[in-house]
């Protein structure tokens, strides 16, 4: 039972690194990395991470639970599944990725769970490490929904795509054959949810959800600036009611929504620069800084490693909780990423 991103948490799922595989290349994969990282994984693709790198970023995970944990927040874990096992359909073959990020494949409005149809061949099967736990929900009183099952043929991707320059008008590396969506392009504002159409997002997957939620909900667009645009929690971060984080690279703050007109829009200050190995390998841009966690509508995980933006936040009247993350970039997010919150105390509102 969770509206929004802010309600007091209660329970949420953590992902996990157990089992993590390099994600093998598609152009789906490589055009959604930064330059270093897109060159790197084009030649590693389908080869478990190396322990090293698993190792740092399990220290920083570990911390980010125990915060949690000391918060009072209940913390639930998806299964351990070997992620370099090859697997195939009847027209194309992959390996596997991670549990790394909960909150890209799974979307969670009020009671019912609802899986998307992610565009990645390599996350086809992911869902799987989550069976245990929506079972256990459903059982619970949950409701259970999962998209159409996508084909992910050569149909739906655009092999010839290529970054677009200054100018050039948006282009992305899915097309609308069919739809596709992942849940981390939507956040969540009570009667209100937000999206960016991206490289893994097409308008057929923002319709089918549309209409899937019916009349009580109302599905607002984000354009965004980024030239390589992939989930919206690196772009446009509900922080309580009436209240945005906005990153001013990836989204034109005097066009955003209507619906947003009486709301408070907090710029965020650009990301602190970052030094490390993890971090010039990370597959997130710079802007995974607003990648935060709120805990409720004034406590909000965020990266140790920006003390510009924890200031701002202190500014804003929020509460932050400082934790170290930057090693768990290469694995695909940050605090929001990281996670899927299943039960926040509070009720369905309608804050626009």
């Amino acid at each position: 039972m969770s509206w929004n991103e802010w309600d007091p948490l209660e329970e949420v799922i953590v992902g996990r690194l157990e089992g993590a595989t390099i994600p093998s290349d598609h152009v789906t994969v490589t055009f959604n990395l930064p330059p270093l990282a897109a060159k790197l994984y084009r030649f590693v693709g389908g080869y478990r991470y190396p322990s090293w790198m698993r190792k740092l970023a399990q220290k920083d995970l570990d911390a980010f639970i125990a915060i949690l944990e000391g918060e009072g927040v209940k913390v639930r874990r998806p299964d351990i599944v070997d992620f370099k096992t090859k697997f195939s359909t009847p027209a194309w073959s992959s390996r596997g990725f991670c549990t790394a990020c909960p909150r890209d494949g799974y979307l969670v409005v009020g009671d019912e769970i609802i899986e998307s149809p992610m565009c990645w061949r390599t996350r086809y099967f992911e869902g799987d490490a989550y069976r245990s736990l929506f079972k256990e929900y459903f059982r619970a009183g949950a409701r259970w929904t999962s998209a159409p099952r996508p084909q992910l043929l050569d149909d739906l991707y655009r092999h010839d795509y290529r970054i677009p320059a200054k100018g050039e008008e948006m282009r992305y590396t899915i097309n609308e054959w069919e739809p596709v969506f992942d849940a981390a392009d939507f956040v969540r504002c009570g009667r209100d949810l937000f999206v960016t159409v991206s490289n893994v997002t097409n308008r057929f997957g923002v319709e089918w959800l549309r209409r899937h939620l019916g009349d009580g909900f109302r599905i607002h667009e984000i354009p965004s600036l980024c030239k390589q645009p992939m989930h919206i929690d690196s772009t446009f971060m509900p922080l309580a009611p009436g209240k945005v984080l906005v990153n001013p690279d990836y989204c034109d703050v005097a066009n955003l929504p209507p619906a947003l007109k009486h709301w408070d829009i907090l710029v965020a200050p650009r990301p602190d620069p970052v030094e490390g190995v993890m971090a010039k390998i990370s597959m997130c841009s710079p802007w995974t800084s607003i990648n935060v966690l709120s805990l409720t509508d004034k406590k909000v995980v965020v990266d140790q490693s920006q003390p510009t933006l924890i200031k701002a936040l202190k500014d804003w009247g929020f509460d932050p909780i400082p934790c170290p993350f930057l090693a768990y970039g290469p694995f695909g997010g940050a605090f929001h990423c990281a996670t899927l919150d299943v039960r926040r105390r509070g009720t369905l509102e309608s804050y626009c």
